[in-house]
């Protein structure tokens, strides 16, 4: 039968990864196996939870040698790929929770699009404590998410414009049809938007997105997160600068001269420094805040 493969690339609390992997099996839809990749996370307790799980569906795999965020995910992907019985894919975050209703959300959308390669389904965010969570960050993504009910199928330059001015997508809520997983790959050498550029790289070649309003995810936000991010070194700002100079050249080269502008403003990606100027006050850091204002005013 085919399935939805959910792969888990995990490093964090076990009692988080626990919530996760209770909720996969909760769902309604049967049409689901499981895969948690530990990338050597110190406690064993994950291991010895899911390593012997009795549900056939459910596999686990622990890296022999810590390969990284993005060593992980392009892990993940490969295992995914290899799955011949997976018609769908999606990478689970180890501490986001999926309602009953997200696998059959998941195979309801897929069918009523079976030549799209990218579903965004309706997701919630929730804070550490499993609260709903209603951010600034949140506020900017909805204002960016396109408008209006119903699904919203997109593609081409109208979708790469989109995300390139600011990246409204759920990650970790995101389907995939395993056959596009097969034309791309995780790059190395952009950690902390892997995810942006795997999507932009789908688009690019072809692929489109659907989103679907039926809320059916809980994103977990953690405070701990959003304060790290306000921590950003100057490398972090560099990879985000290059990423969008490359982007820009590419969708040049690729014809859409809107998207490209996009990249090369990258307003929000600038807002976002900007938002962190009052933290590297807050710590009195000259080089935090020499690297906010040098990634919000070059161009």
């Amino acid at each position: 039968m085919s399935h939805l493969h959910l792969v888990v690339a995990y490093w964090g609390d076990p009692a988080l990864l626990d919530l996760t992997m209770r909720s996969v099996l909760a769902q309604t839809d049967p049409r689901w196996r499981v895969t948690v990749i530990d990338d050597g996370y110190p406690d064993p307790a994950a291991q010895q939870t899911w390593g012997e799980h009795t549900d056939e569906r459910i596999s686990y795999q622990r890296n022999d040698v810590n390969l990284g965020v993005a060593g992980n995910f392009e892990k993940a992907r490969q295992v995914a790929v290899a799955d011949e019985d997976a018609d769908l894919v999606a990478f689970l975050g180890s501490d986001d929770l999926l309602h009953p209703t997200y696998v059959a959300n998941a195979w309801r959308v897929h069918e009523q699009h079976p030549d799209v390669d990218i579903v965004q389904l309706g997701v919630r965010v929730i804070d550490e404590a499993g609260e709903p969570a209603d951010g600034l960050t949140e506020r900017i993504k909805r204002a960016l998410m396109p408008r209006g009910a119903g699904q919203h199928v997109l593609g081409g330059e109208t979708l790469a414009t989109s995300l390139l001015r600011g990246n409204w997508l759920y990650w970790p809520s995101l389907v995939f049809r395993r056959e596009a997983l097969g034309r791309v790959a995780f790059r190395a050498d952009l950690p902390t938007i892997l995810d942006l550029a795997l999507v932009l790289d789908l688009v690019s070649g072809g692929s489109r997105l659907v989103v679907d309003p039926a809320v059916c995810f809980s994103y977990r936000r953690h405070a701990q997160s959003a304060s790290s991010q306000g921590l950003h070194t100057g490398d972090r700002f560099d990879e985000d600068r290059r990423f969008f100079a490359e982007s820009a050249g590419r969708m040049d080269a690729h014809g859409w001269p809107r998207a490209a502008r996009a990249a090369r403003r990258r307003w929000v990606s600038r807002l976002h420094a900007l938002t962190l100027a009052p933290a590297a006050l807050r710590l009195r850091s000259g080089d935090q805040l020499r690297a906010v204002a040098r990634h919000a005013l070059r161009r």
